[in-house]
């Protein structure tokens, strides 16, 4: 199929590609003190931009077991295996359009989707041998769901994918579409490049996948979902995802509400143990590591008994599972499922579900939140009283 859009002159690798598609396309520390109050529970920490940093939650970290042995779990989840943690702050939600806005604001920062695609980086997600294609097919844009009219054989994405040229963070669903009135929905059309982008600006950094998947679980061992083992609990709607959200079978969208599908305001549903909301649903979320599918299997290998601490992930690439991909293409770890998981298509909206993705590839159902260590924090408090003490006045008014 990459070979294909490729020869029919589609332009971007994520247009060329199905490198993500198939990932749901079908989704106490005792320095901080004074914080703001907890929106899910008496040990949830929210930073309020004086003791910790503003609107991240406070994760202490400890030992679980990443991956999942369940009977819906597929094969690069398992085997479970233990892993460990520092404690980190990560964003109690996604990165929002309106604070996405003042980064490009304040930077004039061109997304991904805004460009027209890099041959060299768009190269190596492409069989050996493929030819450039013309500057004139090399169009800027992204990749965006439009659903279909009625059901379809799940076997072909293209049917509910389309590539739109003009399509980006502003406007995530095509050239006509915007983001108004969208403040607080996740910012998405963003690449793993864009997210480093604005991680480096906020001074912050991408969670690894261990850190995210021990965040995600809130403190439930081995969960089904972020928030137990019953997917509507007391029959009430936990996630942004389309069953309970979407009266039709996915990939199914009305045509007179306009195929009315998409992400939802941040903390629309509730947040997990350690606070969080979004974790899973609403929109997918890049972190840190390169993806391998085998990469559970190789450091349960590798650890035998031991624990590993801090995992950073693999070296390189690994993934077979991609017709017309080379294995070794590059990839980054997406996580958390999104507004198109269902349980007939794929059910990632689970902690442990994990997919790779072109870090050059721009989706309408893809998203980040960051991290940030302790040391970090501390760091940039003292940057800004440095900076408040140059300012006459400024020490004063700190």
């Amino acid at each position: 199929m990459a070979a294909t859009a490729a020869r029919a002159g589609a332009g971007r690798r994520n247009w060329l590609l199905g490198v993500v598609v198939l990932a749901c396309a079908a989704g106490g520390y005792g320095a901080v003190r004074w914080l703001t109050a907890a929106p899910s529970g008496p040990n949830v920490v929210v930073g309020d931009g004086r003791s910790g940093p503003a609107d991240m939650v406070w994760i202490a970290g400890g030992q679980f077991q990443m991956g999942s042995e369940s009977n819906v779990a597929q094969a690069n989840e398992r085997p479970a295996h233990p892993a460990r943690v520092h404690g980190f702050w990560m964003d109690r939600h996604h990165v929002t359009n309106a604070e996405f806005r003042r980064f490009v604001e304040a930077t004039g920062y061109k997304t991904t989707a805004e460009l027209p695609p890099d041959w060299e980086t768009l190269k190596p997600q492409l069989p050996p041998g493929t030819p450039k294609p013309p500057a004139s097919a090399l169009v800027a844009g992204a990749m965006v769901f439009v659903g279909t009219a009625a059901p379809v054989d799940y076997s072909d994405f293209s049917r509910w994918w389309r590539y739109l040229p003009g399509a980006d963070w502003r406007h995530p669903t095509g050239p006509d579409s915007n983001i108004e009135g969208k403040d607080d929905h996740p910012v998405v059309q963003v690449s793993y490049a864009d997210a480093v982008a604005y991680a480096k600006w906020a001074g912050k950094r991408l969670p690894t996948e261990a850190e995210w998947e021990y965040a995600a679980r809130g403190g439930l061992a081995q969960a089904t979902y972020v928030w137990g083992d019953e997917f509507t609990p007391g029959r009430k709607q936990m996630a942004n995802v389309w069953q309970g959200q979407q009266p039709r079978q996915f990939p199914v969208v009305s045509a007179k509400a306009g195929g009315a599908v998409g992400t939802s305001p941040v903390g629309s549903f509730p947040a997990n143990g350690y606070g969080l909301v979004d974790m899973t649903g609403n929109a997918w979320q890049w972190v840190a590591d390169w993806y391998r599918a085998d990469q559970f299997a190789r450091e349960a290998k590798r650890l035998d008994s031991n624990v590993a601490d801090d995992p950073k992930g693999p070296d390189d690439s690994f993934d077979p599972t991609e017709p017309g991909v080379p294995v070794n293409a590059p990839k980054r770890v997406t996580r958390g499922g999104s507004f198109l998981c269902n349980e007939d298509y794929c059910m990632s909206y689970r902690p442990s579900a994990r997919r790779g993705t072109d870090p050059y590839t721009s989706m309408s159902h893809l998203g980040f939140r960051l991290v940030m260590d302790e040391a970090d924090w501390k760091a940039m408090q003292q940057q800004n009283k440095t900076r408040a003490a140059s300012i006459p006045g400024g020490a004063r008014g700190s």
